[in-house]
């Protein structure tokens, strides 16, 4: 609904504050309430009703109106004028972009080639399922084109939560005051999901410890009673270790085990072999460290592991999330509030998909490309897949020429004269300066969208709060009007926004009850139709195919892989790749900045301010490169480089480094970003990539 403040007189409406949603990759999915005067939005906050949000925002999205209303907002289609690259564009009418754009798509999709030589590439630039998954989708559908494997975050997780429970559900974080343990394992929640922090601490009021697992003594780390020091992609070696104390002296929930898991002997047998003594080095924890987290976890009532997309960023990390996923079952703490594990909740949601989608549109076959490979694609006469060549790029929701990994043949193929490439964005992106057409997309607070949250369990509905500025449209509004100068009548891609978001509330889902357009509009927000808090699996109800928690994976086992349990080391690991080591001995993360959400954000000059890329390495491994404080570095490996200036403390390991991003290559000094330096390769699990999976050196500038 519209809130509205009259004037002293009660005449006429002065301010409407409208209810939205933030539309960013982060897990809280805050609902928002945006005051506009005279059809402009003056403020933006946190809606104080939602039990989630609370009636705060991040420092990122309390800038949002800076975003909106920003000096370099594209506002019209531009038509590249210059070399590839060189960001040169002339202004041009939407009929003129629309019918040179349509001519050349139905040239390709006429060719030899066929359709499939054109590839969409778009992620989670928004979140709402209107503007990034719905007519889009059914337009590439519909025209035949490649489609895209959208794997850059989640699917390694994902996958590893699959094989063990059956799906990315995860324990209910307004449960947390009920616990007496938590683990925030690979997550900084302060940056990185910011509203379950205040649950953490009604948790901690009533009595739990927080522990902080991280290679990086991150802003939460300062905050929780314990740091535990964690070597990089070592984190199944850690859980294998607990589960084998916890066996070994008897901590287990033995009856939820014999109830509720599946494969729970062969798992016992698997821990005898992981004594801490053995993961000790493995994940440079000491061992009487480990036996101590062990038994706390084994002891404890109600114990929430909090993990994130961090630890599965590395060839072993489907298995690491999958090893994880193991420790709730064996001691019982899905039972209770406050128990069990979270990567996402966002699989709780039954959004109707197929009606969002269309999936039933698709050519059969189609190619599949999967997006980490996107330097191949656009590199490989066929693609890297088979098939044809990519002969036009469709780029929106993402920034692959600053986020993709293996950066440098990403731009290679990018700057292919044959390739034509279409960017829909709100800014001159790195992606958008290799762009044959730039077309000028709305803002959150322009258009209409529905949310889904892999944080929190409500729906959020999003309204446009202020009319598009200049001629910016909605994805979805582009991907008509294209449709539409391409020939295509299909009535499936005509649908309005509003007609597409009913749609996707048509479910017979018993836990979408109640989630209506109606109650959407008046409240702006509703909580899935299950208990609070939600306890997905007290009782068991594994959505594998036994039902149970599988310890033991018969799915697994076909696809040739360890049915148990296990540690899957990084690719680059210094004990597997010794000689690799010897060269580049530092490990490299990039996590996320405080101030920026990936590459979202880099340019609002009041959070980047007078930042730049910076390195953080431990004080031992500067000392002996004669790194020192502020000093400007290269970081490099066999695939590129990149530079920053020095961090030097303790707030990392020894052997690691971090550097926080995901920076605009354009606003830095060299051009470059950590994305020089990763690679191509996938996980074991849902062909994800390996970002944190990276043996770098570090030296003094010249």
């Amino acid at each position: 609904m519209a809130i509205d403040a009259t004037d002293e007189t009660g005449a006429e409406p002065v301010a409407r504050v409208i209810r939205g949603a933030c539309p960013h990759d982060c897990p809280d999915c805050c609902a928002t309430l945006v005051t506009v005067e005279h059809g402009r939005a003056t403020k933006i906050q946190g809606d104080p009703d939602h039990p989630f949000t609370q009636g705060f925002l991040c420092a990122k999205v309390n800038r949002y109106l800076e975003r909106t209303y920003h000096k370099d907002r594209l506002t019209t289609p531009l038509r590249r004028v210059g070399p590839k690259g060189s960001g040169t564009f002339e202004p041009a009418t939407w009929n003129d972009a629309l019918t040179e754009i349509a001519a050349k798509l139905n040239t390709i999709r006429s060719s030899s080639d066929g359709p499939q030589a054109i590839l969409p590439y778009s992620y989670a630039g928004t979140m709402g399922y209107v503007q990034g998954g719905s007519i889009d989708r059914r337009f590439f559908s519909l025209i035949g084109a490649s489609e895209l494997d959208r794997t850059i975050c989640s699917s390694c997780g994902s996958a590893g939560m699959q094989m063990t429970v059956g799906a990315n559900i995860g324990a209910d974080g307004e449960g947390l005051p009920w616990s007496d343990l938590v683990l925030l394992w690979g997550t900084n929640t302060l940056t990185a999901n910011p509203h379950l922090w205040p649950y953490v601490r009604k948790a901690r009021d009533n009595g739990a410890t927080v522990i902080a697992i991280d290679p990086i003594r991150t802003r939460t780390a300062e905050q929780c009673d314990e740091w535990i020091g964690i070597r990089p992609g070592t984190d199944a070696a850690l859980a294998l270790a607990m589960m084998h104390v916890i066996f070994a002296e008897g901590l287990e929930d033995a009856s939820y085990i014999e109830q509720h898991t599946l494969g729970a002997d062969q798992l016992r047998e698997r821990v005898k072999e992981w004594s801490p003594a053995r993961a000790a080095p493995i994940t440079g924890i000491p061992e009487d460290t480990i036996v101590s987290l062990a038994r706390r976890y084994g002891r404890a009532k109600s114990a929430f592991l909090r993990i994130n997309y961090g630890l599965q960023r590395h060839g072993g990390g489907g298995m690491a999330v999958r090893t994880l996923a193991c420790l709730p079952a064996v001691c019982g703490h899905w039972r209770r509030p406050g128990g069990g594990i979270q990567l996402s909740t966002g699989k709780t949601f039954q959004f109707n998909k197929h009606a969002l989608m269309r999936p039933d549109l698709k050519p059969n076959p189609v190619r599949l490309v999967n997006m980490i490979l996107l330097g191949q694609a656009l590199t490989r006469p066929d693609a890297g897949v088979g098939g044809p060549p990519v002969k036009a790029l469709v780029v929106y929701n993402s920034n692959p020429a600053a986020v993709a990994p293996d950066r440098s043949e990403v731009v290679r193929g990018l700057a292919r004269e044959d390739l034509f490439t279409v960017v829909l964005e709100q800014f001159q992106t790195d992606t958008a300066d290799w762009a044959d057409w730039v077309l000028p997309a709305t803002t959150q607070l322009e258009h209409w969208d529905v949310h889904f949250a892999y944080g929190h369990l409500y729906a959020t509905l999003n309204r446009p709060a202020i009319a598009p500025l200049g001629d910016a449209k909605p994805n979805t509004e582009i991907f008509r009007l294209l449709a539409r100068t391409m020939g295509l009548d299909h009535p499936a891609l005509q649908e309005d926004d509003v007609t597409v978001i009913k749609g996707s509330l048509d479910t017979a889902a018993a836990c979408m009850k109640g989630v209506t357009f109606d109650a959407l509009m008046e409240k702006g927000w509703v909580h899935l139709n299950v208990p609070r808090p939600y306890l997905p699996f007290a009782d068991g109800g594994f959505l594998t195919p036994s039902g149970k928690c599988e310890f033991y994976s018969e799915r697994m086992q076909a696809m040739g892989l360890d049915p148990l349990p296990n540690f899957t080391p990084p690719h680059e690991f210094p004990e597997t790749s010794p000689e690799l080591a010897a060269k580049y001995p530092l490990t490299l993360i990039s996590s996320p900045r405080h101030q920026f959400l990936n590459s979202t954000f880099v340019n609002v000059d009041s959070l980047r301010k007078d930042a730049v890329p910076e390195i953080v390495l431990h004080r031992n491994d500067a000392a002996v490169r004669g790194i020192v404080e502020g000093a400007r570095v290269v970081v490099a490996n066999d695939r590129g480089s990149f530079s920053g200036i020095a961090r030097v403390g303790e707030s990392v390991r020894e052997g690691v480094a971090n550097a926080p991003s995901v920076w605009w290559t354009k606003l830095t000094s060299d051009g470059k970003n950590v994305n020089d330096t990763t690679s191509q390769r996938e996980t074991d699990l849902g062909h994800g990539p390996v970002f944190y999976d990276n043996l770098v050196e570090i030296s003094v500038a010249d």
